[in-house]
């Protein structure tokens, strides 16, 4: 049977992986056994990212890494990619992503000056595709970039908003006693994000703590609160 590692990637903590699962039913019922699911919300334009580097730690000869499409596994500039690609392959592994065409058995079933036109033609597909989802991300930056700048010129530049509901989510669970691993978890975000929320929640109870003691001190030495009329 053949084996197979899934890669799921988001870019921020925001995003849901949830439309990325189906890929893992759709490689079991392709035929493939799948040893490992890798979910990952960060950058595709980051060479760090942590599930990406298990997953190759992880790679097993003969195996496949089978992700949504190319993106997923990266935006990086094609040096980069390439170079990533080189190391999945280095450990006996491909990839199978959708608009990707595969050669590999083609390749294997062919010798001589056959062989090696296939292997050019499937680098340069996977280089075109590798450049293509850069050029994409480099686009989408350039493009949020010069909205920004308009918006900040007219004034209505507000940043982005923050999710409230999934922020007391996170909230909801820290103070039902789970740890920040366990948080991050059941509320589908990382860490980082975890640590972030929580951070910001104590310092806006710290902060109201302390104008209600600063307000109960005003009104014991006949200190008008602001807004009300004596």
């Amino acid at each position: 049977m053949r084996a197979a590692r899934v890669y799921l990637r988001v870019s921020t903590d925001e995003q849901d992986l949830t439309r990325q699962e189906a890929i893992v039913a759709a490689a079991r019922a392709a035929g493939y056994y799948v040893a490992a699911v890798y979910r990952e919300k960060a950058s595709g334009a980051r060479p760090d990212r942590p599930e990406l580097l298990r997953m190759v730690a992880d790679l097993q000869p003969g195996e496949v890494v089978v992700a949504e499409k190319i993106d997923r596994i990266s935006r990086l500039p094609l040096a980069e990619a390439e170079l990533l690609v080189a190391t999945i392959r280095g450990k006996g592994a491909r990839l199978s992503v959708p608009g990707i065409v595969d050669l590999s058995d083609l390749v294997a079933d062919s010798v001589g000056v056959a062989r090696i036109v296939l292997e050019a033609v499937q680098d340069m597909l996977l280089r075109v595709a590798l450049q293509t989802a850069r050029d994409d991300f480099v686009t989408r930056r350039e493009r949020q970039r010069e909205g920004i700048e308009i918006a900040k010129r007219a004034g209505r530049y507000t940043g982005r908003k923050p999710d409230l509901a999934h922020h007391r989510r996170i909230i909801g669970l820290r103070e039902a006693g789970m740890s920040i691993a366990r948080t991050a978890a059941l509320a589908g975000c990382s860490i980082a994000q975890v640590k972030r929320v929580t951070a910001l929640h104590r310092a806006k109870a710290a902060a109201v703590s302390e104008r209600g003691v600063n307000d109960d001190a005003g009104v014991s030495f006949g200190f008008s609160r602001p807004g009300t009329l004596e």
